[in-house]
Formats: structure tokens, sequence, C-alpha cells
């Protein structure tokens, strides 16, 4: 191993992800081009690795490419309306044969286990079955959709108890109704009715689309579904992308806390997206992720994680547990997802009408992010809030930063009286000033 200190700095970091997942339900969802790609091995391994820590995993797969290959070897033309594929009965045979093929191809992909890869002495088991009820679309605006059709019902508690024991879950685009008839599904339409009726915890869309960006050319990594209708309204979007986004959105709203869109194009892009702080996708929300509050008791040992790196290197003066704990009242944290990335504390010396700030922090991981800002602006507030007139720091390491954003340089006389009875001459803290 080239880095050792690396490798567990990177253990220990995505830790929290690990505990934080343990037990919840994901439904994974991939189009038929991910086969066609030669995607499907790598993805096995990952989803292997994702259900050995302990997560249930219900797996959702497309079609398309396979069934217009059926269709292509038959002489039979394709016929889409608005992107939903209209199903004749040619279609529906060569609809099932593509299902019947991709079904065989996944579950060989998740019986693998050679050595030296992620599922070595794994045994996994997949279930698949008549777990989807459908119902035909329909005639819409004068055009007949044939045996294409919606979810209808998917049976959640059949699919819980195989997820309880031990198994991974294998839903196709292929539905059922009560007398018997197949019908064509989207596979978004199925992985959302899934998410929702399963209470998942997340919806992963692994897709053929690249990386979402806005109308300034700006990645999209994380927004609200209102936020969501905002984009699809605006019209931008490649069709394709804008078909993802809009069953995303319908997940969210219908209860699934997370929906992640996530290019397959990159090597691992399921595990970058659930294991690093902004992904390489696209999150949908049913809420705003990351918040800036007072911290409680509960943070104090997240805090501690923080602040001990520097506390060792002497960028900041240590502070034993019990003296974080009395004052946990003074410190403001930046949280992302329930991981707290970054803290800082406020002291308030209120004769003087001015306030410190002491031990800003922020995760090395996502520095560089605008979290340290975010969190100088929220005690800026705070101290405002409660009437101090400017705000001060004594550092050793980042004046230029501070400078930057409006400090001033100070001497220890420019300090509240009871603050430089307190200032440790051998630190030899440069004092930073800021007008609130």
């Amino acid at each position: 191993m080239e880095n050792p200190v690396q490798f567990v700095q990177w253990l220990r970091s995505v830790a929290p992800y690990i505990h934080a997942f343990r037990g919840k339900t994901f439904v994974v969802a991939f189009p038929g081009e991910l086969v066609v790609a030669g995607a499907l091995p790598v993805l096995a391994q990952d989803l292997s690795l994702l259900h050995a820590l302990g997560i249930k995993i219900v797996i959702v797969h497309g079609s398309r490419p396979q069934v217009a290959e059926q269709l292509a070897l038959r002489n039979v033309d394709a016929h889409f309306h608005h992107g939903v594929r209209i199903t004749d009965i040619a279609a529906m045979e060569c609809s099932k044969e593509a299902a019947g093929e991709l079904r065989l191809d996944i579950e060989a992909a998740f019986s693998q286990g050679l050595p030296n890869t992620p599922m070595a002495h794994s045994a996994i088991r997949i279930i698949s079955g008549n777990f989807v009820t459908a119902r035909p679309i329909g005639i819409v605006n004068g055009v007949d959709f044939g045996l294409t059709g919606v979810t209808r019902k998917v049976a959640a508690e059949t699919i819980h108890k195989i997820l309880e024991a031990g198994s991974l879950v294998l839903l196709g685009p292929l539905g059922f109704s009560p007398t018997g008839e197949a019908f064509n599904l989207t596979m978004e339409d199925v992985a959302v009715s899934a998410a929702t009726a399963l209470k998942a915890d997340k919806l992963i869309f692994i897709t053929e689309t690249p990386m979402m960006v806005d109308q300034d050319n700006e990645e999209i990594h994380e927004l609200s579904y209102q936020h969501a209708d905002d984009e699809l309204s605006a019209g931008y979007l490649p069709p394709d992308s804008a078909f993802y986004l809009e069953h995303a959105a319908k997940a969210c709203k219908a209860g699934v806390p997370r929906v992640h869109i996530v290019p397959y194009a990159m090597d691992g892009s399921a595990l970058l997206e659930l294991f690093t702080h902004d992904g390489v996708g696209t999150m949908v929300t049913s809420e705003n992720l990351e918040t800036l509050r007072e911290a409680t008791i509960e943070d104090v040992g997240a805090i501690i994680k923080l602040i001990e790196p520097l506390e060792a290197d002497g960028t900041l003066v240590k502070r034993g547990r019990e003296l974080i704990e009395r004052e946990i009242n003074q410190f403001s944290v930046i949280e992302h997802d329930g991981v707290i990335f970054g803290c800082a504390a406020l002291y308030p010396f209120h004769y003087d009408k001015m306030a410190e700030m002491a031990c800003l922090t922020v995760n090395p991981d996502v520095q560089g992010q605008g979290d340290g800002e975010r969190i100088l602006k929220h005690m800026e507030r705070r101290a405002r809030r409660a009437g101090f007139h400017s705000l001060f720091v004594l550092t050793t390491r980042t004046e230029h930063w501070f400078l930057k954003r409006g400090f001033v340089k100070a001497t220890v006389d420019d300090l509240p009286r009871d603050r430089q009875k307190m200032y440790n001459w051998q630190r030899k803290s440069l004092v930073l000033i800021k007008q609130l």
C-alpha cells in the first residue's frame, strides 16, 4: 500500500456513512444501456459491497436497447409517444425475451465470487418474481399505448420479508394484472413505485446521462424537489435527463427522502455518490440537507473529532471533553445529511459589546467548498442578534483568510479587558477584529 495514512483517514471519513446506512433500504435502478456498456459486473460488485455493509438492496432494471435489438431481429418497427414505448403484441414478446435475458445476466453477475474482487467469498441470493401489479395506460389523447402499462401496486410486504432474510430483490420492467396479462413498464416508473411502497431511504438511478448542469453550465449536485420542478419548467434539460429528474421529484413528493441521479460512465459512481461529501451525481431531496445550527450535547463527539487534529498540531488550543460539554451552548455546527463537517464557538464579552469567535474548523475533506465562510457568516449573524458590535479572533496560522473577509489587524490592548487577562503570550496569537 503506497499511502497507508491516507487509507486510514479515508476509512475513518466514511465510517459515519456506514453507521448511517446500516439497515436502510435502497432501491437501485439502472437502464439497459448500462448492460450494453459492459458496466454490469462492476455495478454488481459495488452493490454487493453495500449489501455486505448491512444495506438492503432492491434492484430495478430497464431493457430499452435489448427490446430494440429484439425488434430489429424480427424486422418490427419501434413506436414511441413522448418517450414512452407503444407496445403491440410483437413488441410485448420482444420485451419478455429481453427481460428474461437480462434477468439471467444480472443473476450471473451477482453469482461471481472471483478471488481478489469485492465479491470474493460472497454468497448473495437475488430473488425475483411477480412482485409488480400493473394496469394498462390505455388511450391518451387519441394514442393507444396497447400493452404499455403503469405500476399499480408493489408487493412491499413480501419484498420486506425477502430483504430481512438477507437476499436482494430484482424487479424488471414488466408488471402483471390480476387477470394474468403482462404489461411493459418503464424502469423509472417501477423504481419510483417500489421506493414509495417500500418506504425506501434512498432511490438511486444509475444512468446513461452525464452529470446534470444548470443554465449557467454549473453542475447540479443537490436540489429540493421544489427546485427540481422549477428546473423542469425552465425546459433547458435534455429529454433523458428531464425524464430522470421528473421521476426523482415524483419520488420525493411521495415520501422518499433522497433520490440520486448518478452517471454510470464513472467507475464506482454509486460508491462515490454515497460515501463522499458532494458525490458525483445530482441528489434530489424532500428538504434542505445542509443546516447551520447551534450545537447540542449530542454533537460533542463530532466536535472533538473535528478539532483534535488541529489541537495536536498546535493550530488550536487544546480543549478537554468536559470543557466542550460545559461550553456546548457557545458552539454552532454545519451539518450535511446527518454528518457534522464544521464548527465554531462564540464567547461573549457583554460589557465591551464584543464577542470572540474561536475554534472555527472545517473537515479537511471538504475544505475549499465554502463551508468555512458559511460558518463565519452564521457566527456574525449570531453575534449581531446578541447585540455585539464587533467580532474578534485570535489566530496563529489563518491570518490572511480572515483579512480577506473583512477583519483588520489589532493589538492585545484592543481586546476586552477580561480577555486580555487570559491572553497566552507564549502562543503570540495575532488579534483580528471585524466591526459588525
